[in-house]
């Protein structure tokens, strides 16, 4: 009965998919979606243009707020997607950032006869062969960091906040081991170095290249989870997991793969962040986790837009407010802005309104 009233077709001993529930829920997060919070981003940055002196030097500082976003958004979209569906509060995902970072150092640091040159294509090779090595590791990592931590504890927060950060601890010796405990220098390529003059505003080329690798993710993942059968799953799976497990999905082998791709997105972000701070540590990604998880907690947990407009609030005020004004202001969007998740509180309301609604049976 509960499958009928979501939709599906039920015969004697089959359930399947109504075609027309398919192509609705293709477009339900985009029909669902509040324009109002979007509507917060340009309005911060709008209100943060008295606080500076010149028009030029706003815009500077709204490109760097904005590249800084999106770099936290790639970091923080992996465990929004990790904490949404499997319900895991994973503390270690500061590791797959800190090894993205630190393959960074070494693939660019063997690839110098293409960095030193200012020449634009064999820059963005040498990165994009950077982020490549990383993300394949940090996949490799993840399956194993799945399979090996994760998997005996799910369902126990305690447990998982005890084990994960213990593996993250771990991971951390281990980046000594093969990289030293030094900070390591991971220096831009030459053709990334400087800046662009519009006007009397500087744009640096990296931000404005943060800027670009961004938005391609943003538009890769929402394409993903409203535009494919796995996105559907997955969505489906944050509302209500055991409907997925009923139609015959195995929602372990989803969970696995949902972690993986959130490892690969920290490993990404920790390659883009290493080269915008041009250094590395091995407690790089700890530095940055407390961050991901407000921008996570401030977007809903599942909710990949709520990421990005959180990441880019935090990052927004991060330039015209500095010391203890920037943690103060923090703190209040965090604790105004915390209903980002109320799209995705929204839709499961839906169902448990329809369900209520429905007439008893005998």
């Amino acid at each position: 009965e509960k499958l009928k009233l979501l939709g599906f077709v039920v015969s004697h001993n089959s359930v399947s998919v109504d075609p027309s529930l398919v192509e609705s829920m293709k477009n339900f997060a985009w029909q669902d979606l509040d324009m109002r919070p979007l509507c917060l981003v340009p309005g911060l940055a709008l209100l943060a243009w008295p606080l500076v002196d010149r028009s030029s030097t706003w815009l500077t500082l709204t490109l760097a707020g904005l590249a800084m976003g999106i770099i936290i958004f790639i970091m923080a979209s992996g465990l929004t997607w990790v904490f949404g569906l499997m319900d895991v509060l994973n503390f270690g995902h500061g590791l797959f950032i800190a090894v993205g970072a630190f393959v960074a150092t070494t693939v660019l640091g063997a690839m110098t006869d293409w960095t030193s040159t200012p020449d634009w294509g064999l820059n963005l090779a040498a990165i994009a062969l950077a982020m490549l090595a990383a993300m394949t590791l940090a996949a490799i990592l993840g399956w194993a960091f799945e399979r090996v931590i994760v998997r005996p504890v799910y369902g126990q927060h305690l447990k998982q906040i005890l084990i994960t950060m213990g593996g993250m601890i771990m991971g951390e010796e281990l980046i000594k081991v093969i990289w030293g405990p030094l900070q390591m220098a991971l220096p831009l390529p030459e053709a990334l170095r400087g800046v662009f003059y519009w006007g009397d505003a500087a744009l640096e080329k990296y931000r404005l290249l943060a800027v670009g690798v961004g938005l391609l993710v943003v538009t890769a993942q929402m394409w993903v989870l409203t535009r494919t059968k796995v996105g559907l799953l997955v969505r489906a799976g944050v509302h209500d997991r055991e409907m997925v497990e009923a139609l015959g999905y195995r929602i372990s082998h989803l969970f696995v793969g949902v972690f993986v791709v959130g490892s690969v997105l920290a490993a990404l972000g920790g390659v883009m962040w290493g080269l915008y701070q041009q250094n590395v540590t091995p407690q790089i990604g700890a530095q940055v986790n407390v961050l991901i998880f407000i921008v996570i907690i401030m977007g809903g947990l599942g909710s990949t837009g709520g990421a990005l407009i959180g990441a880019l609030l935090v990052e927004k005020t991060k330039n015209p407010l500095a010391g203890l004004w920037y943690v103060i202001a923090v703190a209040l969007m965090t604790f105004l802005v915390g209903t980002f998740g109320l799209t995705e509180s929204h839709r499961t309301e839906i169902w448990r309104e329809a369900e209520e609604a429905r007439p008893a049976t005998a």
